[in-house]
């Protein structure tokens, strides 16, 4: 096993590499650039305290310092570090799934999202790590995958659209990770966003816009005033959109790491509150079906969204 200088030296990642300036990004308005370079700090913390960090209780104390705005983050850099440490240390496994039991089981969606960054740092082909996760589980898992690969590589997936070398739902689960990527790219500017979405082709727009909701609703940045001309703008995509704000309400309820912004973006894109829009996503979650027919992960998802079309009178 690695001593902890030597993990640093080869997996550490410099602060810089989240600002805007090296990534290149689309700067919104002042505050949203610095509320969405906060995240990448906290996230490098999690990230770098998982990797000098042995002990469960230590690494949760460490990451609970932050501010609860940003608290997920870190535990989803931490998830990332982990499974890093897991896949380059095989005689020495288990760290990952040791940590959704303990510190990371109130974060276990972050975590899943987490690991998806791992594999996607690591190279390793997306499908290679599916088999491990269950039937909801792993597509947060490409989610992550898909937001990694648009924030570092954004002039590829973004730029120039290219679709990802997967196929089926996998390519959406993708699809929903990097849209929430476009939240960064083009700095919270919810003026700008929907340029981007309509460069893509028809087909991808859906799960872009899920992406982009949960992203204004569990990251935020911005005001009311441009949530709603984010809302205004995806009028055509509101289902999709509204679905991904119970998400992000449902992640920081069990966390319990609140932030102002989620009941806004919640009153906002599907007209409950954020307590609300939590206990929607519980009641999707009853007696979901199993895979014959598609991914249940799906339903799940389409439930949100009827119940959210049918609260803010639009019909799917």
């Amino acid at each position: 096993m690695f001593r902890s200088g030597w993990k640093n030296l080869l997996l550490g990642i410099p602060a810089i590499e989240t600002t805007f300036e090296r990534r290149g990004f689309s700067r919104g308005s002042l505050r949203a650039t610095r509320h969405l370079e906060k995240v990448g700090q906290a996230f490098l913390h999690g990230y770098h305290s998982a990797l000098n960090t042995s002990a469960a209780v230590t690494l949760e104390s460490q990451i609970d310092i932050l501010d609860s705005d940003f608290c997920g983050f870190a535990y989803e850099g931490a998830a990332m570090s982990l499974a890093i440490l897991d896949w380059l240390t095989p005689w020495h496994k288990g760290r990952f799934r040791a940590f959704l039991k303990a510190a990371g089981s109130r974060h276990v969606y972050m975590a899943h999202v987490g690991f998806g960054w791992a594999g996607a740092r690591l190279g390793l082909p997306v499908e290679l790590l599916l088999p491990a996760f269950n039937n909801l589980m792993r597509w947060l898992v490409v989610d992550g995958y898909g937001f990694h690969e648009g924030f570092f590589h954004w002039k590829r997936y973004v730029g120039q659209c290219e679709a990802p070398r997967v196929e089926g739902y996998t390519r959406r689960a993708f699809d929903q990770g990097l849209g929430r990527s476009l939240w960064f790219i083009d700095g919270a500017d919810t003026q700008r966003i929907p340029s981007t979405i309509a460069g893509f082709p028809v087909s991808r727009r859906a799960d872009l816009w899920s992406g982009i909701g949960l992203a204004c609703a569990y990251a935020g940045g911005v005001d009311g005033e441009a949530i709603q001309v984010l809302a205004t703008a995806s009028e055509n995509y509101r289902p999709q959109r509204a679905q991904w704000a119970p998400f992000a309400a449902k992640a920081r309820q069990l966390a319990g790491n609140p932030a102002a912004h989620t009941d806004p973006a919640c009153q906002i894109i599907c007209n409950v509150s954020a307590e609300n829009a939590a206990q929607i996503t519980d009641a999707a979650l009853m007696d979901l079906p199993g895979e014959d027919a598609e991914p249940s992960y799906e339903v799940w998802r389409h439930r949100i969204q009827t119940c959210c079309a049918e609260l803010t009178g639009v019909a799917l």
